[in-house]
């Protein structure tokens, strides 16, 4: 069964353009997992409470979830992901 998502994301004090330098690197792994970038947005910012960025994501199933939240090279990244995104909201849409 498809998974579609939406995933918001807030940066870091002054963050930003690492937040999107480190999405440039996890997104492509995607692919690998059955899934694929849809659609992302860069949002105009009225204030911090808004996020920074809006992703929608498919993956084919829960297991190229799994997979994909499970991959190392991803994993070997939580440092850098912790320091540059503040917050994150995941939204599981209706497929």
């Amino acid at each position: 069964m498809t998974i579609r998502l939406c995933v918001l994301l807030w940066p870091a004090q002054g963050a930003e353009e690492d937040l999107r330098g480190y999405e440039d690197a996890v997104l492509p792994l995607l692919d690998e997992h059955g899934g694929r970038l849809v659609a992302r947005e860069t949002v105009v910012r009225a204030s911090e409470d808004d996020p920074l960025e809006v992703q929608l994501i498919e993956l084919r199933d829960q297991a190229g979830l799994d997979g994909y939240l499970s991959d190392p090279r991803r994993l070997a990244l939580e440092g850098e992901r912790a320091r540059v995104i503040a917050r994150t909201r995941i939204l599981r849409l209706e497929a």
